[in-house]
Formats: structure tokens, sequence, C-alpha cells
């Protein structure tokens, strides 16, 4: 059913440089607030990870206390995480969801700019935790350990977190109720592009797993300042119940942070190949199978926690099972590019780089399923490799693709192509030489989250901080073409890619409203190529005819 009617229906005045600075109900302003957001946030998380990396050069802690390195990669954890990948896939459903379906604006506008304003506080409240102490528990915040290493510390964590939480509950279910029922009244589910699908597959997990880790983080909670003993085994309480309530949310968090750059690169790969998408509802129906799937794997992350055996079974088995619709995707993916006309653009570079990156990071997502092999790796450097290729070498790549595609659109100004193509070669390259070694030192037992190691882990250790370096290096490019492009860039087309979805029928800004008048569905979203075919095909039947005539 679709109604393409505004449930709320603020006024959305001319559009003023201080709109991004306050409580603003447009979408359009919301999605770059936080991207904005997502990105300052990204450049601290970032830093934080520098130091880490270059106190982990040397097998020694000669740059940082171990009580500050604890706390740095804490942190570094939950801002990429809570604010940086989960912000950006925001970012992109803010700014997308109502122009791809043809809506003026999102179903809640106003509960959209209060989800938004619960950001930048969460954020602000994580780094003040410096002041008293900064929590050194890793971002699992596993008790008994979370009980013994600062109170206050750990306080400023967890509220931190339920803010942020809230707010990606918020934006769940204004993005759900959007998508359902805010379509123009031509597109059914089967014609609204591969994005929107994205994203309702992300809703639905954000709105039925976050509550959970709010529940275990308010628990934790009243054993830190309270007393209570819900988790402290010294009171008789039972740590593993947490971990169950945590990865009950933070296994799924990990498809809240890749799903909405599945939709991302699903729409960059065939504008750039030219092709038609290989394979549109098994992408769409893959996308709700990794929900569902996603919210029945959380215990492989307890396989060395006394789980019994059957369970180690049970979950080992659905954990290989969401290869396969993931497996869907990367196949669908590489069939649209096969024989396409592609351009090697930055999008399609970062989207390319995206494919074979994650490939990396499934396949030894497999392996660690597995119950002998997880038991094995079990918190080494091994599952710090896989988990950065999946997030970074997946969120990341795929946020930077769609980050080129849409700024035309976004900024109405084009960017560098040059910088652009500059940025992907040094974070590419830089992305493998830090996390590729990762899996070696694992694999030779080193333990994760320490700052101390053994000798022998060095020469890796020092190429992982060199890749690091140069990923720190990766940016100069990006923060550059950025800032030129805004200011001195050359003024985009309407629609510079050709591309079919609705949200290049406007003008690049899009307008206050977003479409002068309600957009006509002309084509599907990803008929490339289809008219130069029915083209071709007439003139081979022109020239036949013409020369059967003769």
């Amino acid at each position: 059913m679709t109604t393409n009617t505004v449930l709320e229906t603020p006024n959305h005045k001319e559009r003023k440089l201080i709109d991004y600075f306050t409580f603003n109900t447009d979408h359009k302003v919301i999605g770059i607030q936080y991207l904005v957001t997502s990105f300052f946030f990204y450049f601290i998380g970032g830093a934080f990870a520098e130091v880490v990396r270059t106190e982990l050069a040397t097998p020694d802690p000669d740059i940082v206390s171990p009580e500050l390195y604890n706390q740095l990669f804490t942190l570094h954890g939950t801002i990429m995480i809570f604010l940086w990948i989960v912000p950006a896939g925001a970012a992109f459903a803010n700014y997308l969801i109502p122009l791809m379906i043809g809506a003026e604006d999102m179903a809640f506008p106003r509960l959209n700019a209060v989800a938004f304003w619960m950001v930048p506080p969460g954020g602000v409240l994580l780094l003040s935790s410096f002041l008293v102490g900064a929590p050194q528990s890793g971002w699992t915040s596993y008790p008994p350990l979370s009980l013994m290493t600062g109170k206050w510390g750990e306080e400023i964590w967890i509220l931190s977190v339920l803010l942020l939480g809230t707010s990606s509950i918020l934006g769940g279910l204004n993005f759900a109720t959007t998508i359902l029922k805010m379509r123009i009244k031509d597109m059914d589910l089967h014609s609204m592009p591969l994005f929107c699908w994205a994203m309702l597959a992300t809703s639905a997990l954000s709105v039925l797993s976050t509550p959970v880790l709010a529940g275990a983080l308010i628990l934790l909670s009243f054993d830190l300042i309270a007393g209570t003993s819900f988790f402290n085994p010294t009171g008789g309480g039972d740590p593993v119940v947490y971990q169950h309530l945590f990865w009950f949310y933070s296994h799924p968090a990990v498809y809240i942070m890749i799903l909405p750059f599945f939709g991302v690169v699903s729409e960059v790969i065939p504008v750039h190949s030219r092709k038609p998408i290989f394979g549109y509802r098994a992408i769409a129906y893959s996308s709700l199978a990794i929900s569902f799937l996603g919210l029945i794997v959380w215990a492989h992350h307890m396989f060395t926690s006394g789980t019994p055996g059957w369970l180690r079974m049970f979950f080992m088995a659905t954990t290989m099972l969401i290869a396969v619709p993931t497996g869907i995707k990367i196949f669908s993916w590489c069939a649209t590019m096969w024989g396409g006309k592609i351009e090697l653009n930055s999008p399609m570079l970062f989207a390319m780089g995206f494919v074979s990156s994650f490939l990396i990071g499934g396949l030894t997502g497999v392996m660690v399923a597995s119950v002998p092999f997880d038991i094995h790796v079990h918190d080494t450097y091994f599952i710090v490799g896989h988990f950065h290729y999946v997030l970074f070498g997946g969120s990341a790549l795929a946020l930077f693709s769609g980050f080129y595609h849409w700024f035309p659109k976004m900024t109405g100004k084009n960017y560098n192509e040059g910088l652009g193509q500059l940025h992907f070669i040094l974070t590419f390259i830089g992305l493998n030489i830090t996390f590729m070694p990762m899996h070696q030192l694992g694999l030779m037992g080193m333990n994760r989250r320490v700052a101390l190691y053994d000798v022998e882990f060095q020469p890796l250790n020092l190429l992982s901080t060199a890749g690091a370096y140069v990923m720190a290096v990766s940016t100069i490019p990006f923060i550059i073409n950025v800032v030129w492009s805004v200011f001195k860039g050359t003024q985009a087309e309407r629609n510079p890619w050709r591309a079919l979805t609705l949200e290049w029928q406007t003008a690049s800004p899009p307008i206050i409203e977003n479409f002068e008048e309600e957009p006509v569905l002309w084509s599907g979203p990803y008929d490339y190529g289809i008219d130069d075919e029915l083209e071709e095909e007439e003139t081979v039947a022109d020239m036949l005819a013409e020369v059967s005539a003769k």
C-alpha cells in the first residue's frame, strides 16, 4: 500500500547555512548533519587507532601507558561503530530514501530531527569520559572486567551507548514507515531501488535487537551504581548472561553496519557498469534473509564461554548458513559487472575494492564460524583482521563509493576525479598492508587487546603499523577534494551518471520539497542498456530489410 502522504507536514523555509547547525526537519539537511558528524568522529576514532598502532610497532609500552592504551582502543571501537559507521548509514538513508521513492520528506520529520540530535551529545558524552578515567574494558564491556576498571568512566560509556542506541531505534522506525507508506503510487516493492530494500532489512534489525542491548546495559549500570549482582559473579551473578544479551544485539549490529552499504553498492555497480542489476529479487530477498539469520547467530562469539556442544553445532550451522545470502549478493554484483561497460571512476573503484575486501572478510568469517578453528584463534589478531576486512574493507569502502557517487547530487558540485582515485589507491593499499598481516599474527598466537607482546611478533606488527600510516595519509586527498570541490568545484549536472533512480530526476542539490511535481517512473531503476539494445536491434532489422529490398 502506498499513500505518498507526509504524516507530519512542517513547512520547510528557504535553506540557509545556519540550518545545518540547528534543529531542522528537512531530511536532506538531517542527512548532511549525520554525514558531517559521522566523519568528525571518524577522524577522532582514526586518530586513536593511529596511536594504538604506533604503540604496537614495538613490543614494549613506550608511547602510552597500558591504562591509556586500554582507554584508546575501547573508545576507538565504540566511536567507529556507534559514531561513524552506523550514523553514516543513517546519513545516506535520510538523504536518499525520500528522494528515491518520490516523497517530500520522511514519515516523521520531527522524530527524525530528534534522532539526529541524540548523536552529537552521545559523542561528546563519550569523549568526556577521559575527564574521569575513560572505560578500559573494550567496546564489549564484559563484566566482571567492566565492574573493576573504573566506575564513572564505564557509567558514562553506558549512558552514551544508550543515547546512540535510542537514536538508532527511532531512525529505524522512521525509515521502515517511510519506505512502506510514502512511495509514489506507481512504485511497488519490486520496483523500488535496492538501497530501500537494504534499509528495510536494517531497520528491522535495529528495532528488534537494539532494545536487548539497552536492557543489558541498564542491568550492568545497576551492578555498577546500586551494587546489584545481575552479572557480578562475586554476588552470585552470571557474566555469561551479559554475553548472551550483548551479542544478541552486537552480532546483528554487524549487519546494521554493513546492510546499508550493500544497498549503496547495489546502486553504484549497475550505473557505472551500464548494465541491469543481475538478480534484483535475489539481492532484495537476501537482505531480508540476512536480517532474519542475523538474529540467530549470536552465540558463535561464545564458543569458548562454556557453551554446550549441541548449542555450538546449532550456531555453527546458522552462522555458516548466513554465507548463502551474502554469497548471492557477491555473485550478483560480479555478474552485473561481467561484460559491462565499466567506467573506472572513484565510485566504481571503491565499489570494486569493497567487493574484493568483503570477500576476504566473508571467507575468513566462514572459517571462524567453524568451532574447532574458532577455539584455536579466539581472542587473537586473526579475529581483528577478519572483522576489519568486513567493517573497514566492507562498510568504509562502500561508504566512500556512495559518497563520490552522490556527491554531485548532495552538493551540486563535481569532485576532482584525480584526487578521488588517489584516495582510493592509498586507502586500498593501506587497508591490505594493515589488516592482512593480522591474520598471520593470530595464527602465530598473538592475543588482541594487549599493549605488550612477544618480540617474535614485531616484524608483522611493524608492517601493520606502516599500513595504518598509509591509511592516515589517504585522508589528505579526501579532505582536500571535499573542501576544494565544495567551494571551487564546477557546477554538477542534474544527472551526471545518466542514472535511472528517481533522485536523479530533481535538481542538484535538490529543491526544498524535493521535486517540482510528482516524479514519474518511466523505467525500472536498473534498466541500463535496454534501450541501447532495442536501438541496435532496430538498426540491424532496418539494415536487413534494406538488403532484402535490394
